[in-house]
């Protein structure tokens, strides 16, 4: 059995009501092309643009509730087909950075936050979600369960980690940065140690920062050939709707039969990474122990 995931490596306009028209313009091409799932870069409905003043950047913000998201809810209905739309999301006390997952029949069954803001940069403006959820979602042929990471979310093993922990066989990964072999690496790196199928979708060259490369790792390293590479599928840089199937029996016969994931874990002795006091040479004052 297997999913098609849409990657839509679009360019976004000049607002809200352009990327809405947009948007749901790619959405139906993914479907025309067989997608099970649509997948949007980061922040689609202002395009992952940032002010830095609190009224602007507050103007920008959409509502869970808003026309914009519930046009996807309907859309996805009228489809048949899964859809994650990403937005900037209003929130009190700051605005969020936000992904929904609509399955076919339009319901919503995640609604993910990014934790890992970049407070370093211009996303210091915004809040940061409260924690990771999983969710099942029918495609009509079968089910998977999904999760989603944002972007700077996937440099942290702590996410994949906790999605796996909570049944995730699918991470839905929306992003909006450079995607170069240590990125890329670091996706890689999330699929083969939580034995999990990494969906990125980045948007295209064109986009500042941006340089496509939407990728999809199987999760799966190795079979019953030998080794074998877990990308099944990278965007070149070009705008465009590009589709890749994740075989789910063939990542669920690994789950079974590996020995990643929560298999040989020892989470007694790992009491240090949630320790708030603890900080490391790179983090802060180094804690001898």
């Amino acid at each position: 059995m297997t999913i098609r995931i849409a990657f839509l490596q679009i360019l976004p306009g000049k607002n809200l009501e352009d990327n809405l028209a947009l948007g749901m313009n790619a959405c139906r091409e993914a479907k025309e092309k067989g997608a099970d799932l649509a997948l949007f870069p980061e922040m689609w409905s202002d395009g992952y643009y940032l002010p830095q003043h609190d009224n602007v950047i507050n103007s920008l913000a959409v509502r869970e509730d808003s026309e914009f998201i519930k046009k996807f809810a309907d859309l996805a209905a009228d489809l048949q087909m899964a859809i994650g739309i990403t937005f900037l999301e209003a929130h009190e006390p700051k605005p969020r950075n936000s992904i929904i997952i609509f399955n076919r029949r339009g319901q919503e069954i995640l609604h993910y936050s990014k934790v890992h803001t970049c407070a370093f940069d211009l996303e210091k403006i915004l809040d940061s979600g409260e924690g990771y959820a999983a969710a099942e979602l029918d495609f009509g042929r079968g089910t998977v369960t999904v999760g989603a990471m944002i972007c700077f979310d996937r440099e942290f093993p702590e996410s994949a980690r906790i999605l796996m922990l909570k049944g995730a066989e699918l991470i839905l990964v929306p992003n909006a940065c450079p995607m170069e072999i240590n990125r890329l690496s670091a996706l890689r790196t999330r699929a083969y140690e939580n034995m999990v199928a990494v969906a990125t979708c980045n948007y295209p060259q064109g986009h500042p920062d941006c340089n496509g490369k939407s990728t999809l790792f199987d999760g799966v390293p190795w079979n019953e050939s030998g080794v074998r590479d877990m990308c099944v599928f990278e965007a070149p840089d070009a705008c465009g709707i590009y589709v890749a199937d994740l075989d789910l029996d063939s990542l669920r016969n690994h789950r079974s039969n590996d020995i990643m994931g929560d298999k040989y874990r020892h989470p007694d002795k790992y009491g240090i990474l949630a320790d708030e006091s603890v900080r490391g040479v790179i983090g802060g004052e180094f804690v001898h122990w």
